[in-house]
């Protein structure tokens, strides 16, 4: 499999790596293990000048508390800060209701590397969107995870079908 190179053409997505979510009973790779690859996928992308996406869910009504709230903070690991564009959404999709089509312009974007939770909730449908604007997608298999082991395969595939690469980080990173 020939993977892009990665340069400022390439946008890293992190989604949902919130405390909250991350703390739920996640399949087939528990949600700390999911952070741990995508800190390495973040500190590939930072040593490139590659540009870093975090996407976060809050709840449309607020009774989450939003964006403020401690819950819906990202993960300390991954706290945005070093120049990430973080995009708010109350939907599934990362595109849906955000800015993150004219960010993605902005920066001059061709290849999107997705990774975060859940596979087959957030992460599929920012995928699948990625690729009906005409992107590259590659999603990163070992930095997912869904609801259950079964979901999460099934969304890869999904994924994969649809045009997606489904790649590891080792596979991304160890070239």
């Amino acid at each position: 499999m020939i993977i892009p190179v990665l340069s400022a053409r390439s946008v890293l997505i992190l989604v949902d790596l919130q405390q909250w979510i991350v703390d739920k009973p996640l399949e087939p790779i528990p949600g700390p293990a999911v952070v741990e690859a995508s800190v390495r996928l973040r500190e590939a992308f930072d040593a490139e000048a590659a540009p870093v996406v975090i996407a976060r869910y809050v709840r449309a009504d607020g009774s989450d508390g939003g964006v403020a709230a401690p819950a819906n903070r990202i993960v300390d690991a991954l706290e945005p800060g070093r120049g990430e564009h973080v995009v708010t959404r109350s939907g599934v999709d990362a595109f849906s209701g955000t800015r993150l089509v004219s960010d993605l312009r902005d920066l001059g974007a061709k290849v999107l590397v997705i990774a975060g939770i859940a596979t087959e909730h957030g992460v599929a449908a920012t995928a699948g969107t990625a690729l009906q604007l005409g992107y590259e997608v590659l999603v990163v298999s070992d930095a997912t995870t869904g609801t259950t082991a079964e979901e999460h395969a099934a969304a890869l595939r999904r994924l994969a079908d649809a045009g997606a690469k489904v790649v590891t980080v080792g596979e991304l990173l160890d070239r």
